[in-house]
């Protein structure tokens, strides 16, 4: 007998990230703007500590985020979203890594997700004096 054809909705977003979320939190209200929604900069510092922890795993040690580069809302997240935050790491330098981290947003009574943002995340490895310090791979 045939397997029956997958549905849409049981198919993941185009884009969703493979692999094991860093972050996965719910928007609180403490966390809104004036028209309700989840401010940016929220939604930032979960990305920041998402890629921070990533880079901390991979240097196996202190890390500072040193840039933001090229973000854009495309998706509104509401007070009981559950977001969830990838970081993927795209590369490494001598004392440098970069991560692709994206955002994505799960409405508190439904299953579909949705892309919130995307950026990349740039941050250097210090030494116990807060210093770069070379990654070892």
């Amino acid at each position: 007998m045939a397997e029956p054809a997958a549905d849409s909705a049981d198919l993941p977003p185009p884009g969703l990230p493979a692999g094991e979320p860093v972050i996965r939190t719910i928007a609180m209200p403490a966390d809104t703007n004036s028209a309700g929604d989840i401010f940016g900069g929220w939604l930032m510092s979960q990305m920041d500590l998402a890629a921070g922890s990533a880079a901390a795993r991979h240097a196996r040690g202190r890390c500072v985020t040193v840039a933001v580069e090229a973000m854009q809302f495309v998706e509104p997240v509401k007070v009981g979203d559950e977001v969830t935050v990838w970081a993927d790491l795209t590369s490494v330098g001598r004392t440098s890594m970069t991560f692709h981290v994206s955002a994505w947003r799960r409405p508190r009574t439904g299953t579909a997700v949705f892309k919130v943002t995307d950026g990349m995340f740039t941050f250097v490895a210090l030494d116990e004096a807060g210093r770069p310090r070379p990654i070892q791979e």
